[in-house]
């Protein structure tokens, strides 16, 4: 099986690269990505030694990515602008790659007759919870940013070509991701940078926030178990079962580097910021048998642990100076690389 993956160097992508990997020996993975600031290439590293692996620099706005869509049995779509700040100050990246792009890439894998595709999204879409209840399948979609409004627009096309071309999209919606290689302006990577260093924790007004967390390769193996029993044209919601606040999660990180709270330093919160999100999994657990294997405060753990052994990483990727190691380590070959060139 030949499974296509956008996004694939950015932190969920390129975690579900190596599950695939790592879970199914006789798959090939191709990865497209356009490397921007979120996409780095030091996430597969490993990867790229194996011969099943090949990368694709490329941008999914481009036309010519149909030319890839080439004896593809399954697309799964992760590239997307994912951090809500960065919608709010500009919505420009966002409305071209998560709505263009979204666009692009069904039209490409519709003319191509893909198999199979799998829109990834985010519980953002639904809104708002208040101090009860839960998202579900069913619940009206009701974005508050212009980030989770592009997430929005690119899960009803997906459905849309489901229902007028009969196109085999399956949509995911996944609550807060952590774990290895998020990119540190995400709230806990920039948590345990900001401690680490002994500097300020920013927490958005009182940190009461509530969030569903979840670890990513509880994520990566919900969306390997839909790629393959998913039905067409459904939605599923994935979740953590791990709701907490955000002034919590900071406090259990402070905990965990042995940092004192003077740390903490509360600050104007976001405009439109949701108050909580909470997703309802019923439907993975019925239907498909999946359900979250990892606590939060195990998570956590070793999260917080994986952040310190790869401080390298870190760093290179707080100051940016991974964005040279496409041209620093590929510099001269082609765009597409296949383990061991």
């Amino acid at each position: 099986m030949k499974v296509f993956l956008t996004g694939g160097a950015g932190f969920i992508g390129s975690n579900f690269v190596h599950h695939m990997l790592r879970e199914h020996p006789d798959y090939d993975i191709v990865v497209l990505d356009k490397l921007t600031y979120a996409g780095n290439l030091k996430n597969l590293e490993s990867a790229f030694k194996n011969p099943r692996f090949k990368f694709i620099r490329q941008d999914i706005c481009d036309p010519a990515v149909a030319d890839a869509m080439e004896g593809v049995d399954a697309v799964v779509h992760m590239a997307a602008e994912s951090h809500v700040d960065r919608s709010i100050e500009n919505a420009d990246d966002f409305v071209r790659t998560n709505v263009e792009g979204t666009w692009r890439m069904l039209d490409a894998c519709r003319h191509a007759k893909v198999p199979r595709f799998l829109h990834v999204s985010t519980d953002e879409v639904y809104g708002s919870l208040g101090a009860t209840g839960k998202f579900t399948e069913r619940t009206p979609i009701s974005p508050n940013s212009p980030y989770s409004a592009t997430k929005a627009s690119s899960d009803l096309l997906a459905l849309a070509y489901f229902h007028t071309h009969k196109f085999p999209a399956l949509v995911t919606r996944c609550s807060n991701n952590y774990g290895p290689y998020q990119f540190p302006e995400k709230f806990i990577p920039l948590m345990i940078a900001q401690a680490e260093a002994d500097q300020p924790l920013p927490v958005y007004g009182k940190g009461e926030n509530v969030r569903d967390w979840i670890h990513v390769d509880d994520h990566c193996r919900a969306l390997d178990v839909i790629l393959h029993q998913g039905r067409e044209g459904e939605v599923y919601n994935i979740g953590g079962n791990s709701e907490m606040r955000n002034i919590d999660v900071v406090r259990m990180i402070l905990s965990l580097l042995g940092k004192p709270e003077s740390l903490l330093k509360f600050v104007t919160d976001r405009p439109g910021h949701d108050l909580r999100y909470a997703i309802d999994s019923t439907k993975m657990k019925q239907e498909l048998g999946w359900e979250p294997r990892w606590k939060f405060s195990d998570g956590l753990t070793a999260t917080v642990r994986w952040y310190q052994e790869n401080a390298a990483w870190l760093e290179e990727t707080r100051s940016g100076t991974y964005r040279d190691y496409f041209d620093r380590h590929y510099h001269r070959r082609e765009q597409t690389f296949a383990a061991g060139q």
